[in-house]
């Protein structure tokens, strides 16, 4: 949900404030931005996660959660975002940039995955234990094609991984303990709408372990290497994940994040790697683009 190092505020923001909005339909969003000068004006809306109601325990200590309950709870995850949030069509520029890049991909590692853009202005892209992936347009409006690649295979990497039923698990227990009530059935239960909306923001605000996201930086390194990929683009994004967590580099972004500590030693990370596998080429000084990367 890069689900990964990203510190996701302004999606919980967003859920927070939404809880006086029930399912807050978006009129223009541009749902794991670039804004300099009039790009501010953009009508991109927040991810849209609707409001949570109380949600009864299902039993957490003696619940039994299964591979195939963690791709039934992320499938409704999904499907509950899919719905709520603008998905660029078919026609989309967003669409066909993601699908020049991973058309090909849509079978990965024995892995079955679909790929969508939610036009929000969030930064964010994740993958869940059902194969869906979606990227947040504004991700890719300051990412190079190889920073997607290589974002999106860290994604990718976490499913394989199973990280991801770990992240679906622990959002489906933290939104059933916030009911004081308790079930032991040990099963998990089938979720109203309103439920699906809150697990899906835990899910979202989830954060893996730096084991966890140490082995998806290198499954996404082997991924774009495999492929023939520049890997220099896994450390430009890190890069460019470093730079949006400092303050002095705000202005004109929706901050989302306070801080990113970890981004700018995974990049030097990636270079060591890089340069062992004679793969290095200086990319020379990395900045954040002053215009949309899709057009």
């Amino acid at each position: 949900m890069i689900k990964d190092e990203l510190d996701l505020l302004n999606v919980k923001k967003n859920y927070l404030s939404s809880r006086s909005k029930l399912k807050m339909i978006m009129k223009k969003m541009t749902l794991c931005l670039l804004f300099l000068g009039a790009m501010n004006a953009v009508s991109a809306q927040k991810i849209n996660l609707g409001k949570a109601a109380g949600i009864v325990s299902k039993g957490a200590k003696a619940l039994t959660f299964t591979n195939e309950d963690a791709v039934k709870l992320s499938k409704e995850s999904v499907d509950w975002m899919d719905k709520n949030n603008e998905v660029a069509g078919p026609k989309d520029p967003y669409t066909v940039r993601l699908n020049k890049l991973f058309g090909k991909h849509k079978s990965q590692d024995g892995l079955t995955l679909n790929y969508k853009v939610y036009k929000v202005k969030d930064i964010n892209a994740f993958a869940c234990a059902d194969g869906s992936v979606r990227v947040f347009s504004s991700l890719m409006d300051i990412m190079t094609d190889e920073e997607l690649l290589a974002v999106i295979g860290h994604e990718i990497g976490h499913v394989k991984n199973q990280d991801t039923k770990d992240a679906i698990k622990s959002a489906y227990l933290k939104a059933a303990a916030l009911d004081a009530a308790s079930s032991a059935s040990g099963t998990v239960a089938a979720l109203s709408e309103s439920q699906v909306g809150k697990m899906a923001n835990e899910f979202l605000d989830a954060s893996h372990s730096k084991k966890q996201e140490s082995e998806a930086d290198t499954y996404s390194y082997d991924f774009m290497k495999a492929n023939s990929y520049n890997v220099v683009g896994a450390y430009s994004a890190f890069k460019k994940l470093a730079l949006l967590s400092e303050g002095s580099t705000q202005t004109g972004f929706q901050k989302m994040f306070n801080s990113h500590p970890d981004s700018e030693k995974r990049a030097q990370a990636i270079k060591k790697r890089a340069e062992k596998d004679g793969l290095w080429k200086d990319p020379g000084t990395i900045a954040l683009p002053k215009t949309k990367l899709t057009k």
